[in-house]
């Protein structure tokens, strides 16, 4: 049977051990603050139980109480660190008050009436506390998105309560024979190492949280453009597969706006590459102003942008067009000094059964469609129209579009 030093050396070193990897976490990924938080539960629950094994060689009042206070806020600090993890706020003022209450019990039940029982039940209660609180927003789907590691924690959440509430259990039906606070039985010395051995299933967790969500990270980057933090190509092409997928179930088209800056090659010959830049993010910023929740924004290379929106009439795409057009010509007529007016040209196109799933033909539809803007002088948006003309019409596409305006 292990005994009670030889139990909480066992805690001490697990607990300095997870300090180290989650100060490591903490000190490699600043911004990742529920780092700190697990790795000061870690080093409080190190210390908390190095207190509690004084109980051995002085009067076990103080390390019981202390001790016990400590590993107690040591379960809070690590449940705040997920609600940090998910971005959720935490009250200092519940976990400190809790902590207190919890010692307050542990100190009545010690020095007023020796009651090993209910110091058991209360320790219980007081760690379990954080982990109930912990367990909705460890079950929930974040995002949209479901965390493995997230579901690891929930599970051994689980099994921390059913700990607890057995070995509550069983001190208070006096299973396993007693105990004092020198010495545990044989059940509840296996309790407790059962309950070290969750704690690291749980650390481990949550360093499976950390991992996914920094792999989330690196797929969300690689889905954005650098330069604008719009969307790229390659989340452009997935959207457009999305979309087409979707209206040819439904029957219910949505329209694409492919743009160009008008004279790019000129600004950035004039005034140079980061001058070029800073008009592409500058012109990001307008276009985004007249876009609609939903609709995507994404930058496919040089001075070309398109956006993709759905559920979208040809005549609703010709509406976003004409207001993004609309901002950059204000934008221009306010340029004094060195300020480098930006001018666009935009083409407009409908999704129909001729596209079907190939999201490259409503592209094709889209270029074709700015190219006739193109040769209207610029400056201007025209619509797609599959349906050739009765007779040829002068400006072609670019006709189409002044029935939208």
């Amino acid at each position: 049977m292990l005994n009670v030093p030889t139990l909480w050396t066992v805690i001490i070193i697990n607990f300095l051990a997870l300090g180290l990897i989650w100060a490591y976490v903490a000190h490699a990924y600043p911004k990742f603050e529920a780092a700190r938080y697990w790795t000061a539960a870690a080093v409080l629950a190190a210390v908390g139980a190095a207190i509690t094994m004084l109980r051995e060689v002085m009067d076990p009042g103080f390390p019981l109480i202390a001790g016990g206070a400590l590993m107690i806020f040591s379960s809070w600090l690590a449940c705040m660190g997920v609600a940090r993890f998910y971005h959720r706020p935490v009250s200092w003022t519940v976990a400190v008050a809790n902590s207190f209450l919890c010692s307050a019990g542990l100190a009545f039940f010690l020095l007023v009436t020796d009651n090993m029982p209910m110091r058991v039940v209360i320790y219980s209660l007081a760690q379990s506390t954080p982990v109930v609180m912990t367990l909705p927003l460890l079950l929930r789907r974040q995002e949209g998105r479901e965390n493995p590691g997230a579901r690891l924690a929930a599970i051994v959440g689980f099994l921390l309560l059913s700990i607890h509430a057995v070995r509550s259990a069983a001190v208070l039906f006096g299973y396993g024979g007693a105990i004092t606070a020198i010495n545990f039985n044989g059940l509840q010395a296996l309790m407790i190492l059962l309950l070290v051995f969750l704690a690291m299933g749980w650390n481990f967790a949550c360093l499976l949280m950390a991992i996914e969500r920094l792999r989330g990270e690196v797929a969300d980057l690689a889905l954005l453009d650098d330069l604008t933090g719009v969307a790229n190509r390659r989340h452009l092409l997935q959207r457009l597969s999305e979309e087409c997928a979707r209206s040819e179930r439904s029957g219910e088209p949505f329209s694409l706006l492919v743009m160009d800056l008008d004279g790019f090659k000129t600004i950035n010959d004039t005034h140079g590459h980061a001058a070029g830049d800073a008009c592409l993010r500058h012109f990001t910023l307008m276009a985004q102003t007249r876009l609609r929740p939903g609709d995507m924004l994404a930058r496919t290379g040089g001075d070309e942008f398109c956006v993709v929106l759905p559920s979208s009439s040809l005549r609703e795409g010709a509406t976003i067009a004409r207001r993004v057009l609309e901002v950059c010509r204000q934008d221009a007529v306010s340029c004094t000094g060195t300020d480098i007016p930006i001018a666009i040209s935009i083409g407009v196109a409908e999704w129909d059964r001729s596209v079907g799933q190939f999201p490259d033909r409503l592209i094709a539809h889209a270029d074709h469609a700015l190219y006739a803007a193109k040769k209207n002088g610029k400056n201007d948006f025209a619509v797609y129209d599959p349906a050739p003309p009765l007779a040829p019409e002068p400006g072609g596409l670019a006709e189409t579009a002044r029935k939208f305006a």
